[in-house]
């Protein structure tokens, strides 16, 4: 099984402490997420997400120094390829490599600037969410008080990232704005990392009919390892993470489950599921429960099928 996680937040921490090396002896003490880790769990394909440190200022030039090390750290990495098109998947895994694929996780930085979304998109961008859990320009996120959904430039930066092929990733929205997504999409979109909010009662999680539209609207859902997200009791177990997958799959989402793990944008973990090379526990996990073509399109097929259907050909 090649693996898919739809989330992680190396570059954040790149950003955070530029002098540290990805691909270098030690990197495990800092990053959860390491080439090595990657290859021994089995990944097929990471996205790689784009989120600025609060530190930093939120500006274009930030967003692109983010970007250059995509290019210079995660790419330059011994058996990492970019995905760009859907014919970058194949290759990957005929080369058998790792599919490196960004993300931008809230357009803060971009400050409305749509030369500078186009700029990125050139350098590789092909997922974006709107928004972290606040408001910004362009929307408000899932944590955001007032609760709003999409601004009309919000809307202008949906209809640009439909129109570069972009797809938009509706995980950290308000609900407002998940709905304002959901309504004026024409391609499919999908949620990163976000669990079931019928188990946790968080705003990070999907209600029962966002999942059901995303499952109508043909995308996926990332299931993600934030202990907080999957238990109200911590520590946070892999049985919790099978609760919320057995949610989705109830909702007729058994073809549009995926993970995204959030590894290394979090400070604490699930137990025995710390970094991707303990993919294989969960792997075992799933397959105790579940007949094998239904795992293997969870950890991997359903997202495979997602992206190489709506990544650009």
């Amino acid at each position: 099984m090649r693996i898919v996680d739809m989330h992680v937040d190396v570059i954040c921490k790149l950003l955070s402490r530029p002098k540290t090396r990805w691909d270098a002896t030690g990197a495990e003490l800092f990053f959860d997420t390491t080439p090595e880790r990657m290859t021994a769990g089995g990944i097929g394909l990471q996205v790689f997400a784009l989120f600025l440190p609060e530190e930093l200022p939120s500006e274009p030039e930030t967003v692109f120094q983010g970007a250059e090390l995509f290019w210079s750290e995660v790419l330059a990495a011994k058996g990492m390829k970019l995905i760009r098109r859907s014919d970058d998947l194949e290759a990957a895994s005929r080369e058998n490599k790792i599919g490196a694929l960004l993300s931008l996780e809230g357009v803060d930085g971009l400050q409305g600037k749509m030369w500078a979304l186009r700029m990125l998109h050139r350098l590789g961008l092909r997922l974006l969410g709107p928004t972290w859990n606040h408001s910004n320009w362009a929307c408000d996120g899932a944590l955001e008080p007032r609760g709003a959904g999409l601004t009309e430039a919000g809307r202008t930066l949906v209809k640009e990232c439909e129109k570069l092929g972009i797809l938009v990733d509706v995980s950290h929205l308000s609900d407002a704005g998940f709905w304002d997504v959901a309504e004026m999409a024409s391609r499919p979109f999908f949620a990163s990392h976000s669990n079931a909010r019928a188990i946790v009662d968080n705003p990070r999680n999907l209600t029962d009919s966002q999942i059901q539209t995303i499952v109508s609207a043909q995308g996926i859902i990332g299931i993600t390892f934030v202990p907080w997200f999957l238990t109200e009791e911590e520590p946070a177990s892999i049985d919790d993470v099978l609760r919320h997958v057995e949610h989705v799959c109830a909702l007729g989402g058994e073809t549009n489950l995926a993970f995204g793990s959030d590894f290394d944008g979090i400070p604490r973990h699930v137990a025995g599921l710390s970094h991707p090379g303990q993919y294989p526990a969960l792997t075992e996990a799933l397959l105790k429960r579940y007949p094998q073509r239904l795992v293997e399109g969870f950890l991997g097929d359903n997202a495979y099928r997602f992206l190489f259907q709506n990544l650009p050909k």
